[in-house]
Formats: C-alpha cells, structure tokens, sequence
C-alpha cells in the first residue's frame, strides 16, 4: 500500500505527490487488495481512510522500507559519507537552544545530509512521522523504541521579583512555604505539582501543591513568560532560565533545595539495522552535550 494514499486521505493527493493519475494510484491498491484478500482501505466521497488490517500492513511496510532505505545509505556513506535525508523532532524550546546549533554543525560535517527539523511540543509518533530520531525531554514512558540517555539537567523552582514582592513577609524560606504558594504548571505533566525534593541534609521529601494551578500552558516557553510577568511560581528546566536568573529576571527559589534531575533521551525505530546516520548523529550530539556547560548547573 502506498504510503502516499494514507498520509494524504485520498486517491488525488496521493497521485498528486506520486506524479501518477488518480486511475492509476486506485487501480494498484485494487490490485494490491485483490492479490492479499483483503480489504486495506475504507473509502468515502470525502476521504479513504485505513482499515485495522491496512493500519498494520501500512506500518510494516514502513519500518520495511525504512531498513531497506538504511542498508543503502550506509553502503553509500562507505565511499561518500553520510547522505540522504535525517528527519528529527524536538520540542521547540529545547531544539531552538541546543539541537539546532548541533544540527548546524553536524550538517556541516556531512554536507551531502539533507537535514529536517520539526519542532512539536507534542510526542509525535516516529513511524507515522518518519522520524529518524526524536528528542524527549523528562522520564520516558514505556516504549518500543530503541532510546538512549544522553545527558541530564537540573530543573529550578523560581519566580519573578515581582511575584516574590507581593508576598511581603510571607517570602518563601521553606518548603511548607513553597507548597502553599501560587503555581504555574505544565499541562501535559500527569503530575505537574508533586515532586521529590532532596533537603540541604540529604533527605529526600514529598512537595505537593497545597492548591491547584493558578495557570495551565502547555509548553516551557509559555510557562517562562507567564512566570516572568510575575504570575506565580513555576518549576522549569536550568538550560531554559539561566540567563533571566543571571539578569535578574527571575529569582531560584530554595536554592540549596535539589528536585530531581531529567533525562535528555534519544528516541529512534526499533528496527533491524540501525541506520549509520543516526548512530553518528546521536553520538555527535551525547559528546558535544558531554563538551557544553550551557545546560550544567
């Protein structure tokens, strides 16, 4: 089944990308279907759509075609380099500040690599989004996916000076202060508001909101504009407030308080063979992390 006629939802876009007629994309899936005995698609006036079975073959079909597209490149990549295309997606704060200069650089390294970025604060999924590698930021859910710890980075509790002025003597000094104070949270965190906090004694203890979030945003950068307009408090990673705290834009809470560390991860297919492309690049990106104190506390 054409890869084509799933992405777009229909026999004219797929004939469009393809360069065919729409009569002959139809008549090869017909052919497709009458030579396996199944139906693949459910079609519509308005849209084809997948059937369960045809969701399955379209998928495997891909991790196929994406292995075969692997052993070429690097029979290729033995005599010219790395070529053909790398796909990557981050999120957009992340990748702006430390993927994308990597990127610059790896690109330069491999000039005949054709290099795309997509930035979604959403974890798209690899195979539908032909993602040769995604970077996922936090604790990784369980996945079928090959992932690899890269490196890791300290998440702050901080807030605005404003915000801390209209506390007056009420100012955070400790963590039942903390608790009770006005939070800003991240929407797509199953638990935005608890964490283990490790005490200046070592002790390892439970900060749980005593309210509810005053404010919800989906994303770190909406988090960080909302705290620097003096909303409230917010718990955001160091690589994305260092330079506020050091104008003073923001103000680390607790400072000798330490919430957990984060995994920087990379995602890529589970596949048979792992491409050369990707292997190089996530090993690019581990040694320049391990070279670059711009995300070290």
């Amino acid at each position: 089944m054409s890869p084509e006629v799933q992405e777009a939802g229909s026999f004219t876009g797929a004939a469009q990308t393809l360069g065919l007629t729409k009569a002959v994309v139809s008549f090869n899936i017909k052919h497709l279907e009458e030579e396996l005995g199944v139906s693949l698609l459910i079609r519509s006036t308005r849209r084809v759509s997948t059937t369960d079975t045809g969701e399955r073959f379209y998928h495997r079909c891909l991790q196929l075609l994406q292995d075969a597209e692997s052993v070429l490149e690097d029979v290729r990549s033995d005599h010219s380099g790395l070529s053909g295309s790398l796909r990557i997606t981050t999120t957009p704060e992340y990748g702006a500040r430390v993927v994308v200069p990597a990127l610059t650089a790896f690109a330069a390294k491999h000039p005949q690599l054709r290099i795309q970025h997509v930035s979604s604060s959403k974890n798209d999924d690899l195979i539908a989004g032909r993602f040769d590698v995604a970077i996922r930021l936090g604790h990784l859910a369980d996945s079928n996916h090959h992932a690899r710890l890269i490196d890791q980075f300290e998440i702050l509790a901080v807030a605005a000076p404003g915000y801390l002025n209209t506390l007056g003597e009420q100012s955070i000094h400790d963590l039942a202060q903390l608790a009770s104070a006005k939070w800003i949270a991240h929407s797509r965190l199953s638990m935005p508001l608890s964490w283990q906090v490790t005490t200046p004694q070592g002790e390892n203890v439970l900060l749980s909101a005593h309210h509810p979030a005053m404010i919800m945003a989906d994303s770190a950068s909406s988090l960080l504009a909302f705290a620097l307009a003096g909303a409230g408090m917010a718990i955001l990673p160091v690589w994305l407030v260092q330079d506020e705290l050091a104008k003073g834009g923001l103000t680390q809470l607790l400072p000798d308080h330490r919430f957990p560390r984060q995994g920087i991860y990379a995602l890529y297919p589970n596949t048979r063979h792992v491409p050369e492309k990707v292997r190089t690049f996530i090993d690019f990106l581990h040694d320049r992390l391990a070279r670059n104190e711009i995300i070290k506390v």
